[in-house]
């Protein structure tokens, strides 16, 4: 799917009468759908990007999103950098990062090994957004 698909899909949903929360991106299908049903299930709203640069599109054009999980692994931009200039941007944007690979450089903000139970990353959420309203 197109960046731009992507993008479009995304907003719609976005716009659907519920504002989203939380943004999931992972390049990843199946590890992102999962993650994001869960957050679902749990009452959050989510939307979801495969890569940084439709992440980066869908927060500037999605303003209610208030916290941003992003793998650190992807082919057009890591979710280091992703998230670095997401947080330059919309300052107040919470940010977790979750990666099954080791991670050599130190990673600053909150942090997830994959394979995660969703008991942490609910535990996570909860810590940078609260419970859903």
């Amino acid at each position: 799917m197109s960046i731009e698909n992507e993008c479009v899909l995304a907003t719609e949903r976005a716009h659907d009468g519920a504002s989203p929360a939380i943004l999931v991106v992972d390049d990843d299908e199946e590890v992102r759908i999962i993650v994001a049903e869960f957050l679902e299930d749990f009452g959050y709203s989510v939307v979801q990007a495969g890569g940084g640069r439709a992440a980066l599109k869908i927060l500037e054009s999605t303003p209610s999103i208030r916290l941003l999980i992003s793998d650190i692994r992807m082919p057009d931009m890591s979710g280091i950098e992703l998230t670095d200039r997401a947080t330059a941007q919309w300052d107040a944007l919470k940010v977790i990062l979750i990666s099954g690979y080791f991670v050599a450089q130190q990673v600053t903000r909150r942090f997830l090994r994959k394979p995660f139970r969703m008991i942490d990353l609910e535990s996570a959420v909860r810590a940078e957004l609260g419970p859903p309203h």
